[in-house]
């Protein structure tokens, strides 16, 4: 474990985090986190916990970490995407070399209706783009 521990800890969930305040300077020299703020990273709302008072450094620190979170949560979800992208390459590689009868008909309903479903939106959004870069 490194020696210097950070200033703030985000213990993260779904939807955000729960920010604690790291305190290494005590007299049993042990860590003590105290909750000091609650994160919403969808709506961007930070509460502070209880009766506190966030100071502008505290502020600064949570603001920095929901950015670079909301960050790392888009790139993670074009990379979800990107390897969606290779599932269907390989699901249609099996279906094509090694799927038996029985296994095409526990998921062929469930992939048809799937891709049907996938299609359309892309379909769809891909108009609206197309119809927009006209209007420009």
């Amino acid at each position: 474990m490194s020696a210097a521990l950070p200033e703030y800890y985000f213990r993260v969930r779904e939807n955000g985090a729960f920010v604690f305040r790291v305190d290494t300077e005590n007299r049993q020299r042990r860590i003590d986190m105290d909750q000091i703020a609650v994160v919403n990273t969808r709506n961007g709302e930070i509460r502070p916990h209880g009766d506190r008072q966030l100071s502008a450094r505290d502020m600064e620190a949570i603001e920095t970490w929901m950015a670079d979170r909301i960050a790392t949560l888009a790139r993670r979800d074009i990379d979800d995407i990107h390897r969606a992208v290779d599932h269907l390459n390989l699901t249609a590689h099996w279906v094509q070399s090694k799927a038996t009868d029985e296994q095409l008909d526990e998921v062929s309903d469930a992939l048809l209706m799937a891709m049907h479903d996938l299609r359309s939106v892309l379909v769809r959004k891909k108009a609206d783009q197309l119809m927009k870069s006209r209007k420009d």
